[in-house]
C-alpha cells in the first residue's frame, strides 16, 4: 500500500504548536476550505493531505495537529505520533510560528526536534499583517532555522513568496505516469465511536488516522490514498454524525457539514454500524444522507468481534437491517472487525462491485423493454387514461438515472415510480446504487391535448 503524493510529487508538512494558523495556511495553499479553522487550540488532530499547484509546480501539502512534544496526555501523544509521521515522510517542513507572540519555549523545543530530524525546513512567520511588524521577526532567528518568511495566511500576504521558496528548496521528484485505473473514492460515515477511524487504519494497514476511545476524536475529513491488490482507492474518514439535537458546539456543526460534503465527492459510501450496540435511529438518518447523495452504498457492521459467539447470527442482523432500513434494501452488507482484520478482503471486493455497478450503462432498447413489460404486468390509469410509455433510456450513471417519456408524468404516484425502479433493478442489478427516475412528457402529447 502507498500514500499518493509521496510517490508523485514533493511532500510539504506544516508543523507548529497549537493555534499558530497552520490550518489557515493549509487552506490557503490548497485553495479551498478542506481543514477546519477555528480560534481554539487543537482543532486539527489528524494528518490532512492536499495538493498545491503553483504555476507549473505541484506538491502535496500535509496539515498536522498542534505539536506539543512535552505532553504525556494520551490524545496529545497520539497527535504527536501523527506529526512525527508527517515529518518522516516530508521532503520539506514548513515550521509555522506566530510572529506576534515571538519565539516561545514550545517553539524552541519543536525547532530542536526539527534540526535533529534532518529535513529541510522553512521557518514561516505567520500573522504578519503589515510591514510595521517586520522588526519583531528578529527574535525568531533564535530558533536557529534561518531567516523567517513573513506571511499572513488569513489574508494571503507573502504566500506567493513562500511558495517560490518552497519550490526552490523542495527536492525535485519525478512525476509518475498517470495510473491506468482512476481511484475509487470512499467516504466512511457513521455515528461517533462506531469504529470508523479504526476501520480506515485496518484498511490502510497502519495508524494513518488518529484513533482514540473518546467519541468525536475525528473532526476533519481525512483523505488517504492507498493501493490494494494493484487497485487504487482514496479513503475519506469523517467526523461522527450526531443527532441534530446533540450538535450544539459550532465546531462540531462544521465537522458534520464537512462529513456530509465528503459524501458529495465520493463514489462509494461505507455506512459503518457498531455491532456491539445494535442499530440506532441515527444510523437510519446517516444511511438516508448517503442515499439522498446518490452514492453507491455498502453497509458495514463493524466490531463484529465484540459480539459473543452464538449470541446473534449474521442472518438475523441482515433481517433486522432490511426491516429497519427498507430504503437501503439494495445495499450489500459486510461484517468486519477493524481489530482482527476479519471481513476486509470481502469489503474491498464489495466496494469494487458496487463502484462498477454504479457506472454501468444499459442500452435504450433493453431499458424500454423492461419498463414496457413492467407497465403491462401492473397497468394503471392516470386521469382516466391508461399509462403509456413512449421511450425509456439511461441518461446518467453514479447514480444510474433513467428518463421515461410517458403520457402523464406529473400524475404518477411515487409508489408506482418505486415499482418501476425495482423492476429495473430486478433485471439489471445495480447492487449498492440508488436508482433515479426522471418522468418526462412524451413528445406530441401536449399538442394533441391543445387541439382538444
Amino acid at each position: 500500500m502507498s500514500v499518493e503524493g509521496a510517490l508523485l510529487r514533493p511532500v510539504l508538512a506544516i508543523v507548529g504548536r497549537p493555534n499558530v494558523g497552520k490550518s489557515t495556511l493549509f487552506n490557503r495553499l490548497v485553495g479551498r476550505r478542506q481543514s477546519l479553522v477555528r480560534d481554539v487550540p487543537g482543532v486539527t488532530r489528524d494528518r490532512l493531505y492536499g495538493r498545491i499547484s503553483f504555476e507549473r509546480w505541484q506538491a502535496t501539502v500535509v496539515d498536522t495537529g498542534g505539536f506539543d512534544p512535552l505532553s504525556t496526555e494520551p490524545l496529545i501523544e497520539a497527535v504527536r505520533r501523527q506529526v512525527d509521521a508527517a515529518i518522516a515522510e516530508a521532503d520539506l517542513v514548513l515550521f509555522v510560528v506566530d510572529a506576534r507572540a515571538g519565539a516561545s519555549a514550545l517553539d524552541m523545543e519543536i525547532a530542536s526536534l526539527l534540526r535533529r530530524a534532518d529535513r529541510p525546513v522553512v521557518l514561516v512567520a505567520n500573522k504578519v499583517e503589515s510591514d510595521t511588524q517586520a522588526p519583531s521577526l528578529a527574535e525568531l532567528f533564535r530558533l536557529g532555522l534561518g531567516e523567517p518568511v513573513p506571511i499572513s495566511a488569513e489574508h494571503g500576504r507573502g504566500v506567493a513568496e513562500l511558495l517560490e521558496l518552497a519550490r526552490e528548496r523542495a527536492p525535485r521528484v519525478a512525476v509518475a505516469a498517470t495510473p491506468a485505473q482512476a481511484p475509487v473514492h470512499i467516504a466512511i460515515v457513521g455515528r461517533p465511536n462506531a469504529g470508523k477511524s479504526s476501520l480506515v487504519n485496518a484498511m490502510v494497514g497502519a495508524e494513518r488516522v488518529l484513533v482514540h476511545d473518546a467519541p468525536g476524536t475525528t473532526r476533519d475529513a481525512v483523505d488517504t490514498a492507498i493501493e490494494v491488490g494493484g487497485r487504487p482507492y482514496v479513503l475519506v474518514d469523517t467526523a461522527g454524525i450526531r443527532r441534530k439535537g446533540r450538535v450544539s458546539e459550532a465546531l462540531e456543526k462544521l465537522s458534520v457539514v464537512m462529513a456530509l460534503k465528503s459524501l458529495e465527492r465520493c463514489q462509494v459510501a461505507l455506512v459503518v454500524l457498531d455491532a456491539s450496540e445494535g442499530l440506532a435511529s441515527q444510523d437510519a438518518h446517516i444511511g438516508g444522507y448517503a442515499h439522498e447523495a446518490g452514492r453507491a452504498i455498502v453497509i458495514v457492521v463493524n466490531k463484529w468481534d465484540l459480539v459473543p459467539p452464538g449470541m446473534v447470527r449474521k442472518a438475523e442482523v441482515l433481517q433486522q437491517l432490511r426491516e429497519r432500513l427498507p430504503f437501503l434494501d439494495y445495499a450489500p452488507v459486510c461484517f468486519t472487525s477493524a481489530i482482527t482484520g476479519d471481513g476486509l478482503p470481502d469489503l474491498f471486493r464489495t466496494i469494487d462491485e458496487v463502484a462498477a455497478a454504479a457506472r454501468r450503462r444499459v442500452g435504450t432498447a433493453e431499458v424500454t423493454g423492461v419498463v414496457r413489460d413492467a407497465i403491462a404486468r401492473r397497468p394503471i390509469s392516470v386521469n382516466g387514461a391508461p399509462l403509456t410509455l413512449h421511450s425509456a433510456q439511461q441518461v446518467a450513471v453514479a447514480p444510474p438515472t433513467f428518463a421515461l417519456q410517458i403520457n402523464h408524468p406529473d400524475a404518477v404516484h411515487f409508489s408506482y415510480e418505486r415499482y418501476l425502479a425495482k423492476s429495473l433493478r430486478r433485471v439489471f442489478g445495480f447492487e449498492g446504487s440508488p436508482l433515479r427516475l426522471s418522468l418526462r412528457k412524451a413528445p406530441g402529447k401536449r399538442a394533441r391535448g391543445a387541439r382538444r
